[in-house]
């Protein structure tokens, strides 16, 4: 999915696209954190499994081996996990990707040096693809990028494929995968792989309908992207903030 990115100016629209704020994953578990007798693992767990890669790609920046990124990746997920850190996060804080970055950075100057100290492997809980990780970072930018700024621009990627996850699978539901895979890359732009009206004969569609559709393939991928991110902080009123930020990395 990594081919289907918005360009730097769908993502602002969609930051200004009207979308109704619901009870969402981070504000679940943060909630859930500091209610008694309230679950929240199920959405945290889907939060790190989605997200997990700009962590990775951060420790790596920061000098550490493969073998040893992998590691220090599942040891941070299972400390995260079982010592319910998320009791101790600060819910005016907003953002996950906040709240990841800031209890991995003190994970790794405190618990990961006496874990590695007793040489023992941490517990898999979430399903890293170690040959994946390693093949996306082979493309990551080398000059003069800092972890920090590695992160941030991997995860506002990682936000962009979620969201087309979630539009393709929308589609598959509904019968439309061929309709999908066909105008997916209307979603870069204009940069469709035949014209319109080829593409119509393909699908049995005119034209116009098949401009019509393109509309709607990126109007709904832009509410999609707003409901990626609206997962990622706990009020609406930081989803636009977090689009700007993210367009923000995009840019660098």
């Amino acid at each position: 999915m990594g081919d289907m990115l918005l360009s730097k100016s769908h993502l602002q629209a969609a930051s200004t696209g009207a979308s109704a704020f619901i009870t969402t994953h981070w504000s679940a578990v943060l909630r859930a954190g500091h209610e008694a007798g309230s679950d929240s693992d199920a959405a945290l767990e889907t939060l790190c499994q989605n997200y997990w890669y700009p962590l990775y790609a951060y420790i790596r920046r920061c000098g550490h081996g493969p073998h040893d990124a992998q590691d220090l990746t599942q040891a941070y997920f299972a400390y995260l996990l079982n010592q319910r850190l998320l009791t101790k996060a600060d819910p005016d804080a907003g953002r996950f990707r906040s709240f990841l970055l800031g209890s991995l950075k003190k994970f790794m100057a405190n618990n990961w040096r006496t874990q590695n100290a007793e040489k023992r492997r941490p517990e898999r809980l979430i399903s890293l693809d170690a040959l994946d990780a390693e093949a996306r970072y082979a493309f990551e930018p080398m000059e003069e990028q800092t972890p920090q700024t590695l992160f941030e621009q991997t995860w506002a990627i990682a936000v962009l494929e979620q969201a087309a996850r979630l539009l393709e699978a929308e589609y598959a539901g509904a019968g439309k995968q061929t309709l999908f895979d066909l105008l997916a890359p209307a979603l870069q732009g204009d940069r469709l792989t035949a014209s319109y009206l080829e593409l119509g004969g393909r699908l049995g569609l005119s034209e116009g309908a098949v401009k019509v559709a393109v509309h709607r393939l990126r109007q709904r991928y832009r509410e999609q992207l707003r409901c990626a991110v609206a997962n990622t902080v706990a009020d609406a009123l930081e989803v636009d903030e977090e689009l700007r930020c993210l367009t923000q990395a995009l840019s660098r």
